[in-house]
């Protein structure tokens, strides 16, 4: 009875907030803009078969960023449309999905559930944390600021890109583990088509002269990554194709050549042995016969 009791307690208090919400946007009027606040979260999760290395980038990331929610690991890597269920159950409007392929290529989903859009990155130049050892040092929860450079504005493709990685990586004001304080920087930066994902921290120290302002340095903390865009879908984890990458070549194939190559190689040594040994026999076969042979002396 009294768990009945306060579950009722809390509806109507649920239904007296939202009838004052009501009254407060009727009493404005129609001319006066309602600023809604931002309640993104985003779901991290990854797929079996993940590395030391990988497991330590998606710690750091949870570190980073406070409003993101941790899932266990997903088993099947054809059912990704089951990452949407994951997301809608937790009350998340963006996901991260981390794939990892043969235990050495990892990829990255980054999707705005349930509709979408969705990109597909392979990540490259992994370093976490711990393998760096930066000098720089944030607050645990705090908020970080959003840095794009000016490319992220000569093509469509990375305008999207943009506004989803805003929508991800930018910590809004509602989250419950958030820190009022800012004190990092997320750096997004493109250069040959790829991602370079930096952070720094914000170090202020005394100005030179009493009346001048503070001097601001940037020193890196930390996790530093690559993503390589390969194919933005219409739809979560699916759909029409909005973008190709035609230059990227996958790990996979480029290790296929790579092996190729060296058997290529070990072709052509054996090639060389087996003309040698012929031309040495044919040389043999073709120098007259000896009259002091054993044969010949001992017939």
């Amino acid at each position: 009875m009294s768990s009945a009791f306060k579950a009722t307690q809390k509806i109507q208090k649920g239904k007296k907030r939202a009838r004052a919400e009501e009254d407060a946007e009727a009493a404005a009027g129609p001319s006066t803009v309602v600023e809604k606040k931002r309640k993104d979260k985003v779901l991290m999760l990854s797929s079996r078969g993940v590395t030391q290395r990988m497991r330590h980038l998606l710690l750091d990331l949870e570190t980073l960023l406070p409003h993101v929610k941790k899932d266990s690991k997903l088993d099947s890597k054809s059912s990704l449309h089951l990452v949407n269920e994951l997301a809608d159950l937790h009350s998340c409007n963006n996901a991260l999905y981390f794939e990892a392929r043969r235990h050495e290529d990892l990829y990255m989903w980054a999707s705005r559930t349930p509709n979408g859009p969705s990109v597909k990155c392979h990540v490259q130049n992994i370093h976490t944390m711990d393998e760096l050892k930066m000098t720089g040092n944030c607050l645990k929860g705090s908020r970080g600021l959003c840095v794009f450079d000016g490319e992220w504005d000569t093509k469509e493709e990375w305008k999207l890109l943009k506004e989803m990685f805003s929508h991800i990586f930018s910590v809004p004001r509602t989250s419950r583990r958030l820190k009022p304080f800012i004190d990092h920087i997320l750096v997004f930066s493109i250069l040959d088509n790829k991602i370079w994902f930096r952070n720094y921290q914000i170090i202020e120290k005394d100005p030179l002269h009493p009346s001048g302002p503070p001097q601001t340095s940037l020193v890196e903390i930390g996790p530093r990554f690559v993503l390589t865009p390969i194919r933005i879908f219409e739809g979560s984890f699916g759909g029409p194709t909005v973008f190709a990458n035609q230059e990227f070549v996958s790990p996979a194939a480029t290790r296929a050549s790579f092996k190729r190559e060296a058997g290529q190689k070990y072709r052509t040594r054996k090639a060389g042995e087996e003309d040698r040994d012929d031309r040495r026999q044919r040389i043999l076969d073709e120098l007259p016969e000896d009259e002091l042979a054993r044969d010949k002396v001992f017939a």
